[in-house]
C-alpha cells in the first residue's frame, strides 16, 4: 500500500530536446531560441533527481562575442525551468560532458591552447575543481576529454 501511494507522487524526471529549426529547439516545454550544440542529463545539483545540460552558442550580457555555453535546467512540476544559465565557465568552452556527477569541459585559452577542467556544482552554479591537463595541444586535450 506504502509504495502504491508513494507511486502516485512520483513522476519520472525525463527531459527531451526538439530542434525545430537550426535555431530555435524546446527542451520539454521550455522555448530555446539559440543554436544547440550539446544535450546530456545527469543529476549535476547531488539532490537524486535527473537535470539536463543543454549547450547553447549565443552572446550574453556579460560576454558580447557569440560562443558556447551552457544551461542547466530542472524539472518541476514536469515542466522545464532553469536551474543555471551560465555565461561562462573557465576558457574559451568548446564542448561538455557530464562525468562522474561532475560537468568535464573541453575549453581553449585567449592564446591558442587546451585545458581539460572539470565543474561541480557549488549551491547557485557551476565551482571549478580541478584540471586534467592543461596548456596543451588539441589531440592531447581530446584524448584526456574524452576519458
Amino acid at each position: 500500500m506504502l509504495i502504491w501511494l508513494f507511486a502516485q507522487f512520483v513522476t519520472a524526471q525525463t527531459f527531451e530536446l526538439r530542434r525545430e529549426h537550426d535555431s530555435l529547439y524546446w527542451l520539454n516545454d521550455w522555448r530555446l531560441p539559440y543554436r544547440v550544440y550539446q544535450f546530456q542529463t545527469g543529476d549535476v545539483d547531488g539532490d537524486g533527481r535527473t537535470d539536463a545540460m543543454v549547450g547553447v552558442i549565443k552572446k550574453t550580457r556579460f560576454h558580447r562575442e557569440v560562443g558556447r555555453r551552457l544551461f542547466i535546467f530542472k524539472q518541476v512540476n514536469g515542466k522545464a525551468r532553469p536551474l543555471w544559465m551560465g555565461s561562462k565557465l573557465g576558457g574559451i568552452l568548446q564542448d561538455f560532458r557530464f562525468i562522474g556527477g561532475r560537468i568535464r569541459s573541453l575549453e581553449t585559452t585567449t592564446d591558442g591552447r587546451y585545458v581539460v577542467a572539470e565543474y561541480k556544482w557549488s549551491g547557485f552554479g557551476m565551482a571549478f575543481d580541478h584540471y586534467i591537463v592543461k596548456g596543451t595541444d588539441k589531440l592531447t586535450a581530446l584524448k584526456k576529454f574524452d576519458l
